[in-house]
C-alpha cells in the first residue's frame, strides 16, 4: 500500500508494520498493580485491529513512595511478572508490538492513600494539581530510585515486552529539569546537566539492567508552558543532550506540563481545539536530533496523522484516543474502508471520568473497555430474520437499528423530525465544541444507511403506526423533554436550552442560567450566548448553580476549557444557589428567587431573561401505549443486560412482539447510556 500510515518501519532494530502507535495511559481497569483481563483485551483489540505498535502501562511506577492508585500497573514488585508475559503473548500474536511505561511520579502524587507515605521531589514545592508538599528528596532517596527503576526495567524484559519508555512530563525526571520545582544546590540542581544528572543515572542503572533485551525511550515535555518554566527551546536542549548520551532508542515528545489543571487541559485537548497542536514542538526536536521521534496529541483522523508523517515531524504517530473510539482503525484502512472509521469527536468523557475516580469509557463506541461483554464487531445471527421497529432516531435509536440490522434483522426507524441525531443536533448548534461531538452521529447515519436500515423521517407514529408493522421487536428511543416543574412558580415564563439553541427563544439583555445538570449541557448554552452576545443583544450572563461550583460533573480537560470560556466571556459565577421561583413584575422584567443551599436564605435577581437546564423527563407515552399488549411486558432481564446475554425473550416471541426502551425515554442521561443501552440489549437478538 502507498498509505504512509501504513508503511513499516525499524525501530532500533524493532519493525513494526506501520507508524501508528497508542501511546501510555491508564484508563482505570487495573485494581491490583497487575493486567487484569479487562486491560488486556483492551489492548488486545487494538492489536487485532491492525495498530503497530502499544504502548501499555501509562505512569507504571517502580516505586513505593510512587503510589499506584489509579489503575495503573506497579512495577515494584516482580507480581507483575508473569501476568504481563501472558499480555504481551496475546498482543504479539497479532503481529503487534508492546511497550511499557515507567515512572517515578515525584511530587505528582498524593501522601494520604495508598501506603501513606511522603511524595518526593527535587525542592519540597507543592504540586498544584494533587494539593501535596513533597519531601525534599535526600541522596539515599535518589540513589533508591535508580535502582528501583532497574528493578522495574529488568521486570517488564523479563515479561518478552518489546521496549519501555521512562515518563518526563510533570514527574520526578523532569522535576529535575524544572526551574519551577528544582531549587536545589547540590549535584542535582543548577546547571542542565545536573538538572540532568538523575536522569542520565536512571538510564545508565536501565541500560546495565535489561542487557539489550529491550528498546529504551523517554516521553518527554516539549514545553512547560507556564510563567517561569521551560520553553520549547529549553526542552529541545534537553533533546539533543538526552540524544547526544548514547543511552536512547528513541524519543516521544509530549505537550505542555501536567502540574496544573489547566495544563492537563492543555496536553489533552478537547472538542473545539486545534488539531495536532504541539505537533511544530515536536518537529523542532525531530529536527535537532536523529533518533526516531514519537508524538501524540489530538491526532485524532488518518488525514492529520497522515501529515505528521509525510511532513518529516514525525517517525511514528499516536493516535490513542482515535484508537478508543475505533480500535479496528488501522484494518479499515488496509480494506480501503476509511469512511467506515468511528473517528473520535474529542469529547473528552474518556478523561474526564478518569479524573472522577471512575473508569474510561468511550461517549461513542460502548464496546471500548467493555470486549468481554460487548464485543467490537457485531456478528451476523444464524437464527431467525426478525422485523424490529425503532421509533426515535437519536443517538439511542441509531444504535440499535444498526445493530439489529448487522444481526441480519429487517430494520425500519421512525423519526418525527427531518433529520436524525435527536438531542444532539440542538446541541450542535451551540458551537464548534458541540458541532465536534455532534459529529459521532455522522458514523451512526452512515453505518445504517450502508447496511440498508429502512429510515422513515419527518414520520411521527403512535401504537397503531408501530403495531401496522406487524413487529417482532420493537425499540422505543423516543428520548425525554425539558424538565422545568419543579420551580414553585414561573414555569410559564423560563426558556429552556432547547427553546433557545433552537430558535424558538431569543434571549436578550442580563441573562440568568440556572444549571441544574453539572455537566456540559447548561455551559454550552452559556457559551452559544457569549459567542451570540451581540446578535442576541444579551448585556450580562450570570451562571447559578446548587452545586458547589459549576460544572460539578466536568473535570479535566473538560471543566477549565469551559472555565476559560466563562472567565474571557465576563461571566458571573453563582455556586449554592437553588432557583425556586420565576416572578414577572410590573415592568416586565423578571425576578428570580433563588435560595442558598447552605444557609436557606433567599437571595433575589432581577434579570431580562432565564434558561433553565435541569434535564429531561422521559417521553414514554408510546412505551406505555405498547407495554401491555408486549410478550414481555416491556421487562428487560437486568442480569442478562450486564453479563453480555441475550434477553431471555429472544427465544420465546410466540408470535407476539418484544418491547424495550432505551435512552432519556428509560431516564435523562447522557448519549453514552443512551449507546450502551442499545448495543447490549440488541448485540443477541
Amino acid at each position: 500500500m502507498n498509505d504512509p500510515l501504513l508503511q513499516p518501519f525499524d525501530l532500533a532494530g524493532l519493525r513494526l508494520r506501520n507508524r501508528i502507535f497508542s501511546s501510555s495511559h491508564s484508563p482505570g481497569y487495573n485494581v491490583d498493580g497487575t493486567p487484569s483481563d479487562r486491560y488486556v483485551r483492551y489492548h488486545e483489540e487494538k492489536a487485532r485491529g491492525g495498530i503497530g505498535l502499544t504502548m501499555i502501562g501509562g505512569s507504571s511506577n517502580v516505586s513505593v513512595d510512587s503510589a499506584s492508585l489509579w489503575g495503573q500497573l506497579n512495577f515494584a514488585t516482580d507480581a507483575v511478572v508473569d501476568p504481563l508475559a501472558a499480555m504481551a503473548e496475546r498482543v504479539h500474536v497479532h503481529g503487534t508490538a508492546i511497550m511499557c511505561q515507567l515512572t517515578h511520579m515525584g511530587r505528582r502524587n498524593v501522601s494520604n492513600d495508598g501506603d501513606w507515605l511522603p511524595t518526593i521531589a527535587p525542592s519540597p514545592i507543592r504540586e498544584p494539581m494533587h494539593r501535596f508538599w513533597p519531601k525534599e528528596a535526600e541522596p539515599s532517596d535518589l540513589a533508591r530510585v535508580v535502582a528501583d527503576f532497574a528493578a522495574a526495567a529488568r521486570r517488564v524484559a523479563d515479561s518478552g515486552l518489546d521496549g519501555i519508555e521512562l515518563l518526563a512530563t510533570s514527574h520526578l525526571l523532569d522535576q529535575f529539569w524544572s526551574p519551577l520545582v528544582n531549587r536545589r544546590t547540590d549535584g542535582y540542581g543548577g546547571s542542565l546537566d545536573n538538572r540532568l544528572r538523575l536522569t542520565i543515572e536512571v538510564l545508565e542503572a536501565v541500560r546495565e539492567a535489561v542487557d539489550g533485551r529491550l528498546l529504551v525511550g523517554i516521553r518527554m515535555l516539549g514545553t512547560e508552558d507556564q510563567a517561569g518554566g521551560l520553553d520549547e527551546e529549553d526542552c529541545c536542549a534537553i533533546a539533543v543532550h538526552l540524544a547526544g548520551s548514547s543511552l536512547l532508542d528513541f524519543l516521544n515528545v509530549a505537550g505542555p506540563a501536567l502540574a496544573t489543571d489547566q495544563g492537563l487541559s492543555r496536553a489533552i485537548p478537547p472538542a473545539g481545539t486545534p488539531l495536532a497542536p504541539y505537533l511544530p514542538v515536536a518537529a523542532a526536536v525531530r529536527s535537532a536530533t536523529d533518533l526516531p521521534l514519537l508524538h501524540a496529541t489530538r491526532i485524532i483522523d488518518p488525514a492529520t496523522a497522515r501529515h505528521a508523517v509525510e511532513s518529516g515531524a514525525v517517525d511514528l504517530v499516536g493516535m490513542t484516543r482515535a484508537h478508543f473510539a475505533d480500535p479496528h482503525l488501522v484494518a479499515k484502512l488496509e480494506r480501503g474502508e476509511p469512511q467506515r472509521i468511528r473517528a473520535c469527536v474529542g469529547a473528552s468523557l474518556c478523561i474526564n471520568r478518569l479524573h472522577l475516580g471512575l473508569d474510561s469509557v468511550c461517549i461513542q463506541n460502548p464496546a471500548t473497555g467493555r470486549e468481554g461483554t460487548v464485543p467490537q464487531v457485531v456478528v451476523r445471527s444464524d437464527g431467525q430474520a426478525r422485523r424490529v421497529v425503532v421509533v426515535g432516531g437519536g443517538p439511542g435509536g441509531l444504535e440499535a437499528a444498526r445493530t439489529a440490522a448487522e444481526r441480519g434483522h429487517t430494520v425500519v426507524l421512525f423519526e418525527a423530525q427531518d433529520r436524525l441525531g435527536g438531542q444532539l443536533v440542538l446541541m450542535a448548534r451551540a458551537g464548534e465544541r458541540q458541532r465536534e461531538v455532534a459529529g459521532l452521529l455522522d458514523w451512526l447515519v452512515n453505518e445504517v444507511a450502508l447496511i440498508g436500515v429502512d429510515v422513515r423521517l419527518s414520520t411521527p407514529v403512535d401504537a397503531s403506526d408501530v403495531l401496522a408493522e406487524v413487529p417482532d421487536v420493537v425499540i422505543v428511543a423516543t428520548g425525554g423533554s425539558p424538565e422545568v416543574s419543579y420551580l414553585e412558580a414561573g414555569a410559564d415564563l423560563v426558556y429552556t436550552a432547547w427553546d433557545v439553541l433552537g430558535g424558538s427563544a431569543r434571549p436578550g439583555g442580563r441573562v440568568l442560567v440556572y444549571d441544574d445538570h453539572g455537566a456540559e449541557r447548561g455551559l454550552a448554552v452559556v457559551e452559544f450566548l457569549v459567542e451570540k452576545a451581540k446578535v442576541l443583544g444579551v448585556s450580562d450572563i450570570e451562571v447559578v448553580t446548587p452545586d458547589r461550583h459549576v460544572g460539578l460533573d466536568l473535570a479535566t480537560p473538560l471543566g477549565p476549557a469551559y472555565l476559560r470560556m466563562l472567565y474571557e466571556g465576563g461571566v458571573a459565577i453563582t455556586p449554592d444557589h437553588r432557583l425556586v421561583a420565576v416572578e414577572l413584575t410590573d415592568g416586565g422584567s423578571l425576578q428570580t428567587v433563588m435560595r442558598n443551599e447552605y444557609t436557606r436564605v433567599q437571595m433575589n435577581r432581577m434579570v431580562d431573561s432565564v434558561i433553565v437546564e435541569h434535564g429531561v423527563a422521559p417521553d414514554a407515552e408510546l412505551y406505555v401505549a405498547l407495554r401491555e399488549g408486549s410478550v414481555n411486558n416491556g421487562v428487560v432481564d437486568l442480569e442478562a443486560l450486564i453479563g453480555g446475554r441475550a434477553q431471555p425473550a429472544f427465544t420465546a416471541t410466540d408470535g407476539g412482539y418484544l418491547l424495550y426502551r432505551v435512552g432519556d425515554c428509560v431516564a435523562s442521561r447522557d448519549v453514552a447510556s443512551a449507546l450502551l443501552d442499545a448495543r447490549r440489549l440488541l448485540q443477541h437478538l
